[in-house]
Parts: C-alpha cells; sequence; structure tokens
C-alpha cells in the first residue's frame, strides 16, 4: 500500500472520528433505494433511530445521493458521501464543494419605532465588540456574542442589507448548536427597542472553492466583482436569495440563503455544474482546520476571551477607544498587558493526530495547555491542530510535546493558517479589468466576434518610423491570499493601519501580523466594509 493510501486511511478515520464526537449514532444511508430517497420529500422523518433528530431542506438529496448521515447540532446531517473526505477535501480545494449549513441560525433583527442603521447599530453594539454602525449597505461584519466577563457567547455574521426599506435591520447568522440561546439572549437584551424575526422558513447553502465564482457567475453574473465580505439580495433563476461572499473554508466562495421550499431545485441546479459536488461535515472540518478557523464550543467558548482567542482584529477600533461593551474592562487589560493563554497552531512531527483534550507539555514536561481541535490536514498530508498554551511559554519556543496515550510525541508551534487563504481581493484594477472582460468568453474572446489573424503586414512599420515597445494591458490577476487571518482580511486597510498607530498591542504574536497586513494592503484602493 503505498503512502497516499495510507494518507487517504488515516484522513478518513480522523476527520470522521472527529465529525462523529459529538454524534456517536451515525447513521449510514448507503443502502437507501435511489428511488425511495427521492420520493421521500423533506417532511418525511429521518432515520427511525433518529426521529428526535430535525432534517434540513436538503435531507432528501443528501438520502439520494447516499449520504452517511450523523446526528449534528439537533440535526441529522451527512457527514460524508461516497467519495470519502479526502475526495471531498480535495474538491473543495481544487474545484467547487457544496455544503449545507440550514442547520445554523438565520434571522432578522428589526428596530422598533423611529431611525435607521445608526440606531440598529448602536443597539447590537451593547452585546458585541465589533463596529457596526461603520458598515457600509451590503456590508458583513464577523463578530462575538459576549457574556459580561468577557467571555464568548458565540461568533457571528452580521450583515446590513442593502436598500432604503432595509434601514434599521441586520441579518444575522448563527452558530446551530447555540442558535436558540443566541437569540433569546439578544431578545432578553434588546427588547422593546429591537424586535427579532427568524428566519426558519430559510435554507443556508455555502459554494466554496476556487471554481465557486465561476460557476455562479453563470446563474448571477454580479457575484464576479463583489468584495469579500459583501452581501447581496437577488432574484437568481427565479428565486429570491441572499448572497454572501464569506465562508469556513479559507477558500473564495458564497453562503447563500434562499426559501426553504426552493432550496432543493436551487442546491440540483449548482450540483449541474460538472465543477460542483456535495461535500459533508468531515471535509468542511479538515478544511476549517487547515484555515485556521475556530470552531465554536471546541476553540473558542464562554470561558474564553478575544485575546486568548488570538481575534483582537474583531474588536472595531472605536470600540476599543470606547470600551463600552461586554466584559471591555478585562479584555482591554488583557490587551494591554497580556492574556493568561493565547491560541496556537500545531503540527505533530509524527503521524499520529493530535485529539481535542490532549495535554501540552514544555521541554521540561510540565503540562501548559491543551488541543482543542485536531486531525488529518490533507492539503499539506500531516496531522494538525490547534490549543492554547500559557502565555509563559516563551515566544521563540516553539519546540513542545504532546502527551498522548501516556507518551509524549514531538510536536512544534506554527503559524496559523496551516494553508494559503484563497479569499477574493477586489482592487480597483481587477474590478474595472474585469469589467471591461464581461463580455468575453473562457477563451477571452469577444462575444460574437472572430480573431482576425495577424499578417507580416501588421508587422511592417512606415520608413524612419521606430519600433515602439509595446504598451502592456493591465492584467486582471487572480487575488493573492494574504498571509493573515480570514478575520483579519476583514478589515479595511485603514481599520489596520489605525489599529497599528492608535492601539499599543502588546502581544507579540498579533503585532507582527498587524503590520504585515498593513504592508500588504497599503497599496490597496478600495473601503471594504
Amino acid at each position: 500500500m503505498n503512502e497516499d493510501q495510507n494518507t487517504e486511511e488515516v484522513v478518513e478515520d480522523v476527520a470522521q472520528e472527529a465529525a462523529q464526537e459529538s454524534a456517536p449514532e451515525a447513521t449510514d444511508s448507503t443502502e437507501t433505494p435511489k428511488e425511495e430517497a427521492a420520493e421521500a420529500g423533506p417532511e418525511e422523518k429521518p432515520a427511525e433511530e433518529a426521529q428526535t433528530l430535525k432534517a434540513t431542506p436538503l435531507w432528501a438529496l443528501h438520502k439520494e445521493r447516499r449520504g452517511k448521515m450523523v446526528p449534528f447540532a439537533g440535526y441529522e446531517m451527512p457527514v460524508q458521501y461516497r467519495r470519502g473526505i479526502m475526495e471531498e477535501h480535495k474538491q473543495t480545494r481544487e474545484r467547487a464543494g457544496l455544503f449545507d449549513v440550514s442547520h445554523m441560525g438565520q434571522a432578522f433583527l428589526v428596530l422598533e419605532g423611529e431611525g435607521g442603521h445608526e440606531e440598529i447599530a448602536a443597539l447590537i453594539e451593547t452585546l458585541v465588540p465589533g463596529e457596526i454602525k461603520g458598515l457600509k449597505p451590503g456590508g458583513i461584519r464577523y463578530t462575538l456574542l459576549l457574556n459580561e466577563e468577557g467571555g464568548i457567547k458565540d461568533d457571528l455574521m452580521v450583515t446590513r442589507p442593502e436598500g432604503e426599506e432595509n434601514e434599521g435591520m441586520l441579518f444575522l447568522v448563527v452558530n446551530a448548536a447555540t442558535k436558540e440561546g443566541d437569540f433569546a439572549y439578544i431578545s432578553e437584551k434588546l427588547g422593546g427597542k429591537a424586535r427579532l424575526i427568524l428566519a426558519g422558513d430559510r435554507a443556508l447553502m455555502a459554494l466554496q472553492g476556487p471554481r465557486a465564482a465561476k460557476v455562479l457567475k453563470r446563474l448571477a453574473p454580479f457575484v464576479d466583482t463583489m468584495p469579500f465580505m459583501t452581501a447581496k439580495a437577488a432574484r437568481i433563476d427565479g428565486v429570491e436569495v441572499i448572497v454572501s461572499r464569506c465562508g469556513y473554508t479559507g477558500e473564495d466562495g458564497f453562503e447563500i440563503s434562499v426559501p426553504a421550499e426552493m432550496a432543493e431545485a436551487f442546491a440540483r441546479k449548482l450540483l449541474g455544474h460538472r465543477e460542483v459536488q456535495l461535500i459533508g461535515l468531515g471535509a468542511r472540518d479538515s478544511l476549517r482546520l487547515e484555515a485556521g478557523l475556530c470552531l465554536y464550543g471546541h476553540d473558542i467558548d464562554e470561558e474564553t476571551t478575544p485575546i486568548e482567542a488570538g481575534l483582537t482584529w474583531a474588536i472595531g477600533k472605536r470600540r476599543k477607544m470606547e470600551k463600552d461593551f461586554p466584559g471591555a474592562e478585562k479584555i482591554m487589560a488583557q490587551l494591554m498587558d497580556g492574556a493568561p493563554r493565547r491560541r496556537v497552531g500545531i503540527k505533530p512531527k509524527g503521524r499520529a493526530p493530535a485529539r481535542e483534550g490532549t495535554e501540552i507539555v514544555n521541554k521540561d514536561g510540565d503540562v501548559i495547555g491543551k488541543i482543542t481541535s485536531g486531525g488529518f490536514g490533507p492539503t499539506i498530508k500531516s496531522p494538525i491542530a490547534m490549543g492554547y498554551v500559557e502565555a509563559s511559554l516563551p515566544e521563540d519556543e516553539t519546540e513542545i510535546g504532546l502527551l498522548i496515550r501516556g507518551k509524549v510525541h514531538d510536536a512544534e508551534i506554527v503559524p496559523l493558517p496551516f494553508v494559503e487563504q484563497r479569499y477574493y481581493r477586489a482592487d480597483k484594477a481587477n474590478v474595472e479589468g474585469k469589467a471591461k472582460d464581461n463580455d468575453k468568453d473562457d477563451d477571452g474572446e469577444k462575444k460574437g466576434r472572430k480573431r482576425r489573424k495577424r499578417t507580416k503586414k501588421d508587422d511592417k512599420k512606415p520608413a524612419g518610423e521606430k519600433k515602439s515597445a509595446k504598451k502592456k494591458k493591465p492584467e486582471v490577476e487572480e487575488p493573492e491570499a494574504e498571509e493573515v487571518s480570514q478575520e483579519r482580511a476583514e478589515e479595511t486597510p485603514e481599520e489596520i493601519k489605525s489599529e497599528v498607530v492608535e492601539i499599543e498591542i502588546k502581544e507579540a504574536s498579533q503585532a507582527p501580523a498587524v503590520e504585515e497586513a498593513v504592508a500588504e494592503t497599503e497599496e490597496e484602493t478600495d473601503e471594504r466594509s
């Protein structure tokens, strides 16, 4: 058996175990006849032993496509399909993957009474540390729902919808396992001032990967130049959708909110493109781990502050100055004086993966932390993990040990993410260049026009005329992924620069990343929300 076969076995085992830690009673639908699954609509109950579980609007499609179903956050969800986790991971990194994330919580927060964006943003800012007031129409902000001690109740996406009719409204997407608690907490805190309208009648799917934009562009040309972390409500193929350019894989992509009754037809439309395949929870976890993204309840929780988690950038510049968010005193003290622990990337030196809960030891054998997420990185063909280490561990001490089954295994602390992130970055040159090329086909030729053959006559110049250097047309390049986290990519260059100038960040691991981000984005001319 060759190395690739060994690797595939390892990643399948690791990813499946990770996905099923909270889902021990997996049900395998591989024996379900296609005809039977096709007849079973979304309203039909899932597998017999999982009758108490909820089903997403795409449940019948998962069964038809032989999804291996597991309990997850109260829903019966596919952990993988017939091709396996390794191939699904590779599919998303190289082409495009379609994920069902309808189990997540969607809601609209609507202002009660007079006012607009300023007023609704001021209300939500009493619960989160993000800069919501500064969001432009169509802008998205990754932020954190905090408790009074500065711990993270959840991480979420907040969108300011476009259109005057939507002034005084925000679109929220929260995690599946915490959505009921989140919505109850928000309603309690903002009751009488804002109304939370749950969008349980909507499905949510994520189209992720380097071919995602190419595929969705065929149905909705406007998505081609949508900046990262922006959203747009539109009608696509007769369906009213909310398209957001964001994701949880480290790749370019979109999250698409669709009316539940239209979800299956819309998913099938996307799957009709040869570049797209369905992807399960197993590959979703390995993709986000490679991208260095936190999983709520594992890498972040109510006992963890944004500073400890390395999410300092999620606190808006103005918010740091005003210190008016929950737990601000504790969080700002940690920002200035250092937190007691920090989240780090970890790469075991052997082939044994480090599971969640594995103890981390220093060179003297003292326990200095724990693994919070661990598994196998199919892209780099190596075990990878994230965890927390005590602040007492020197920044330059990267050699550590992992206590696995009573034995110390060598590992090292490495920068996050483990793989290069490739979020779409649209500077003016790219936008203008793409606009000029909108009427070109995939071969670069104008639609409806024939390319004229060059002849020798074209190369002849009038006597005495010097041959001038050919003026180069600006190239439309695929934006390079920056060596910064997804979350830092969400800030504008001005916000990042101001953070460096006005707020002294004393965490040595944070400051270089901020300075690097400023250097890389100083030339960027557009201001993203």
